[in-house]
């Protein structure tokens, strides 16, 4: 259940409303809310005066729910929007980990080229081995942020534990969690406090209740600014590296009210197949694309397999441009 409270009550009030009735209170400029679990569908009469209105939703899927919200929110990267009323596709490259200047400068100029205005690269690396390498950390943020600001672009990199938050969002434009964190109610709740767009990457082993239910912690501290992106799951086939989860990807679509971006990167895990797979994505009218590209992928530190060369890239770009128009999208 969703309670909107009225400009009438103050936050003392809200908060033994909230507790009332065991929910989750937002209480700031913009919202006053109060959320509780899905098996409640009432609250005190004394506390009227207080409701402006309320949804009674069917599962604890709330504020990402197509019931409570009809219209995929919009989500605001500075000066770029996707979902709500935009038709805009957007396109996130660059590489796995950023290594050196000189490799992100290249990355920017592939941007630049092509009029792309966001840039991804991994400063903080959740790697599988602990022998692989892990990532520049504080330095790369650095080295980002000046790209930023030579180049203009969004920043998009990974929060790998909730210590790096703050550092992730002075440096960045848009927070990433990773598969391997989406269960890290830490970054959850502690991203949900902050006022910057958050994408949150589906784990690998998880169903598409528990990845919604992973964006609603966040939600329900108060950042409305959330991004799902579906990166592919384990299956039993073993020739990819994931299974890009298409039908997942209507499935959220059709039921909830946050706007996705696929990675064809991580799910294919090989560089051949990802122009074909991205082709596939956009055709279904997504709202971005998250895509590894790398000037040298044979030399990239991590993740080299699936990382496209900049001519890789640029082709696969160019073939994406009339399918974006036949589903009236704008790849920018």
């Amino acid at each position: 259940m969703i309670i909107h409270l009225n400009k009438e009550i103050n936050k003392n009030d809200a908060y033994k409303f909230s507790e009332k009735v065991q929910g989750k209170l937002i209480f700031n400029e913009k919202d006053k809310i109060i959320i509780t679990s899905s098996k409640k569908n009432d609250y005190p009469k004394s506390y009227n005066k207080y409701v402006d209105k309320s949804f009674t939703l069917e599962s604890d899927i709330q504020l990402a729910s197509r019931q409570y919200k009809k219209h995929t929110r919009n989500v605001k990267i500075n000066n770029v929007e996707i979902g709500g009323d935009s038709d805009n596709t957007l396109m996130i490259t660059g590489p796995c980990s950023i290594e050196s200047r000189e490799q992100i400068t290249k990355c920017a100029g592939l941007l630049k080229k092509l009029g792309l205005t966001t840039l991804r690269a991994g400063c903080f690396k959740p790697r599988t081995s602990p022998y692989s390498f892990q990532g520049l950390g504080l330095k790369g943020l650095k080295m980002l942020s000046d790209i930023r600001d030579e180049y203009g672009f969004n920043i998009i990199s990974e929060v790998k534990d909730s210590s790096h938050v703050d550092d992730v969002i002075k440096y960045t434009d848009i927070i990433q969690i990773g598969a391997k964190a989406m269960y890290d109610h830490g970054i959850l709740r502690e991203t949900g406090k902050q006022d910057k767009p958050v994408l949150l990457k589906r784990g690998f082993g998880s169903n598409l209740q528990e990845f919604v239910q992973a964006a609603e912690f966040i939600m329900s501290e108060g950042n409305q600014n959330v991004i799902l992106c579906e990166r592919g799951i384990r299956t039993f086939e073993t020739k990819t590296r994931f299974t890009l989860d298409l039908c997942g990807v209507s499935y959220l679509k059709e039921y909830t009210n946050l706007p996705i971006i696929l990675d064809t990167s991580h799910a294919m895990g090989y560089s051949y197949g990802v122009p074909d797979l991205t082709r596939a994505c956009v055709a279904m009218g997504i709202d971005g694309l998250l895509i590894e590209s790398h000037p040298n992928p044979k030399l990239a530190m991590s993740d080299a397999s699936q990382q496209l060369n900049f001519e890789e890239f640029e082709n696969m770009f160019s073939s994406l441009i009339p399918i974006c128009k036949s589903v009236k999208k704008n790849l920018i």
